[in-house]
């Protein structure tokens, strides 16, 4: 494996760590699973609050989601293949953003 390959593979694993954790936190302090109905209520305060928490967490609930449909309904092959390619990108796109964050940060440091 070269290099690069290493570093998307942590990327993407960071990006789905990162996912997990904020989605915790947010149920831990709210009492409730984080969901893109936040977004639903509206132009608040609270709606342009929830985007970047739903930015970091929004593949593990894509991922949740999933699950919770397949037991509800059975999705077809295709349906849970595209959600998964779609939470992994975006777990990689957001885990090699907070990665790049920690190199600013360590470097500015």
């Amino acid at each position: 494996m070269s290099g690069a390959q290493i570093e998307s593979f942590f990327a993407l694993a960071l990006g789905f760590a990162v996912a997990g954790s904020v989605t915790s936190l947010y149920q831990l302090l709210t009492r409730r699973p984080a969901s893109f109905r936040l977004l639903r209520r509206g132009p608040r305060p609270s709606t342009f609050a929830a985007i970047p928490m739903l930015a970091l967490a929004a593949p593990f609930i894509i991922m949740r989601n999933t699950v919770r449909g397949s037991r509800v309904a059975r999705p077809g092959f295709t349906t849970v293949l595209f959600a998964t390619i779609v939470a992994g990108c975006w777990s990689l796109m957001s885990g090699t953003a907070v990665l790049m964050a920690f190199e600013a940060i360590m470097h500015a440091g």
